[in-house]
């Protein structure tokens, strides 16, 4: 079975007063159909920049340089601005970070809805419009949805507000949702609701679903196989079973052990990332972790390993991981 979206050497740059910034430096992976794909990393690792070149949602200053995106048999990086249009919505959606942002302050929720659907069915009449858009409202748990179709989005809470976006996005039942941080912005609570409508309604439609988080407890939660970026690269990729049984690049590592524990003893500290993520203006010819890297060596800054397969669903970029690299004894950073 052919894969719902193949991302090809992917490479996404900011032209910037400073130079350029190379957000995402030569990305490649695969969604299956029905398939939870999780994409962590810090801040600044170009989770986002990702997805947005996916669907060429990039600011002015933006320009894919390299790469292929493909998806339904075409290149997205080549297709017009028209049938881009024609794809976003209807074959790919997008939950975004902040709903309030997102959604129209001046427009009830019911009505912003109702466009999606619209836009891409203009035969349908409007009783049938809405009666959709009720049907929506109900399968992402909004209650009293003929009610709640006039309210305004300052009438909606954090949570009810992401639940009117993910009735948007799934208003024309697209093969592809990509999730950016959809959970951030909210409280443990509702964002396990959230998490449990997403999971819910994949399973009913066989959706495919990008979601791109820092949080690793949210992928561990949802996601089958997890993408891990840094510094415009993929630094792993496995199952999620692998990521947490058998993780093989520092920065993995390092993640992991980021994360508090629930047995965690009050008097033992987290263990931070020391340094800084690299400055994407000049990025690091080598691998982009190893200034922050405790196990790095001297090959590790001047040149970027290739990746090593470790079985045929987890690979994983690190010098350590090459039997035939150079083993020096004096590694090229002292943390």
């Amino acid at each position: 079975m052919e894969p719902v979206l193949t991302v090809k050497n992917l490479k996404t740059s900011f032209m910037t007063s400073n130079g350029e910034v190379q957000a995402v430096r030569g990305v490649s992976f695969q969604v299956e159909k029905g398939e939870i794909l999780g994409i962590v990393g810090e801040s600044g690792s170009g989770k986002s920049v990702t997805s947005m070149s996916i669907l060429r949602l990039l600011a002015d200053t933006a320009k894919i340089v390299d790469g292929e995106v493909i998806f339904g048999g075409n290149d997205l990086t080549k297709v017009t601005n028209r049938k881009m249009r024609e794809i976003r919505g209807e074959k790919i959606a997008m939950i975004f970070q902040d709903p309030m942002s997102s959604l129209n302050p001046l427009i009830p929720v019911g009505e912003q809805v109702a466009e999606m659907i619209r836009v891409h069915h203009k035969e349908l009449s409007k009783d049938e419009l809405n009666e959709k858009v009720f049907e929506l409202f109900g399968q992402v748990r909004i209650p009293e949805p003929e009610k709640r179709y006039k309210s305004y989005p300052h009438e909606f809470s954090g949570g009810m507000r992401q639940r009117v976006m993910i009735a948007m996005a799934l208003a024309n039942r697209p093969e592809l949702l990509i999730a950016d941080e959809p959970t951030t912005a909210l409280d443990v609570t509702i964002q396990d609701q959230i998490l449990k409508q997403l999971r819910a309604l994949q399973k009913e439609y066989e959706t495919s679903i990008i979601f791109i988080t820092h949080d690793l407890g949210v992928v561990a939660e949802l996601c089958e196989r997890v993408i891990v970026m840094y510094g415009g690269l993929i630094m792993e990729e496995a199952t999620i079973d692998d990521i947490f049984e058998h993780p093989k690049h520092p920065y993995t590592l390092g993640l992991l052990e980021s994360i508090p524990a629930i047995d965690q003893e009050k008097a033992n500290r987290l263990s931070p990332i020391p340094g800084s993520p690299p400055d994407m203006t000049k990025p690091p010819i080598g691998c982009p972790f190893a200034p922050r890297c405790p196990y790095a060596r001297q090959i590790c800054a001047s040149e970027c390993p290739e990746y090593v397969n470790i079985n045929d669903t987890h690979r994983s970029m690190c010098w350590l991981l090459d039997p035939d690299a150079p083993a020096d004894n004096n590694p090229f950073y002292s943390l």
